[in-house]
């Protein structure tokens, strides 16, 4: 009997010590989807831009927590561009409600309170200027756009 008890306590004292571990992987599974769509919508409005010779447009909504491709960019096959191994594309999102838009930037102006912003990728490559932060509990991350490129890159804030 006193081996069981041993053999439980032991157990217990494992499972106690990987629960910080596993609570963390939890809290920041929220900000992770949220920032991999923001980039994988981002590159799918440059490559269709790119690839169709017009200008596509994401729309970004802060008060909804929402964000998409533009009208136009289904119709001109945004729908089958390739997208992450093994899953559908990514042409839309909805942020989990513990990710806050903490501030939005689009051409040097702020668009964190509307309820609607547009940013345009261009054929040529290039894109409006924007800068996107996103926060969840405590974690922070920036989101910006080269202009020249159109290219999407993440740091950490905080």
């Amino acid at each position: 009997m006193l081996e069981l008890m041993m053999v439980v306590a032991i157990i217990g004292l494992l499972m106690a010590t990987g629960v910080p571990a596993i609570l963390s992987v939890t809290r920041e599974a929220p900000m992770r989807k949220a920032v991999n769509d923001v980039m994988e919508i981002c590159s799918q409005a440059r490559a269709v831009a790119i690839l169709r010779g017009q200008t596509v447009t994401v729309g970004i909504h802060p008060r909804t927590h929402e964000m998409d491709l533009g009208v136009g960019a289904e119709a001109i096959g945004a729908s089958r561009m390739p997208s992450r191994v093994g899953g559908a594309a990514v042409n839309s999102s909805t942020f989990d409600s513990s990710v806050v838009i903490e501030a939005l930037g689009i051409n040097n102006l702020d668009y964190t309170d509307s309820d609607d912003a547009r940013v345009r990728f261009f054929a040529n490559g290039t894109s409006d200027e924007m800068t996107l932060v996103l926060s969840s509990g405590g974690d922070y991350r920036k989101i910006t756009l080269e202009v020249t490129t159109a290219l999407a890159s993440v740091s950490n804030v905080r």
